[in-house]
């Protein structure tokens, strides 16, 4: 599909998602089927990390570090349920004389928290329990919008019990 897209003129990218439900053999032979395209040529390679288990900056640093190009980040990790890698911490680890800090920090200060009272994302018990057991967050974020949201021993039981 991605190859039929490029074919026809279009910019093309492909997302391999959900890798951690995924065998490395079989990622392995999905990129090396992806090199031969013409889609494979000259690739750029980023990521786009999900913070379930707190580990969405240490695994876009990690990747980085390993030849990564494209790297995502939201502001205060703003993002659907545990939110995404903070892109005010990966700028400072990019340490870059180019990105400025203090506006950030002023971004932050002045609009994120009092977005942060009102839309709900980050660090929570449920989210960790979704990423632990290698579950899609949307069970999560169904848990959060019952009167139950805070009952986590009853998600846990609820989570085991689909096991």
């Amino acid at each position: 599909m991605v190859q039929h897209a490029h074919e026809m003129g279009y910019e093309t990218t492909c997302n391999l998602m959900a890798i951690s439900t995924v065998a490395e053999t079989e990622i392995d032979q999905a990129l090396e089927e992806l090199a031969q395209t013409d889609v494979g040529t000259d690739k750029q390679v980023g990521i786009h990390a999900h913070n379930n288990q707190q580990l969405a900056f240490a695994n876009t640093i990690e990747v980085i570090i390993l030849g990564c190009n494209r790297a995502d980040a939201a502001m205060a990790g703003l993002g659907r349920g545990a939110g995404n890698c903070p892109m005010e911490l990966l700028l400072g680890f990019l340490r870059n004389p180019k990105f400025k800090l203090r506006p950030i920090l002023k971004l932050l200060q002045e609009h994120m928290l009092k977005l942060r009272e009102t839309v709900e994302w980050g660090p929570l018990v449920p989210y960790n329990l979704t990423g632990q057991l290698n579950r899609h967050p949307r069970a999560s974020m169904q848990w959060r919008a019952t009167e139950e949201r805070d009952n986590f021993v009853s998600f846990y039981d609820q989570l085991m019990s689909d096991v």
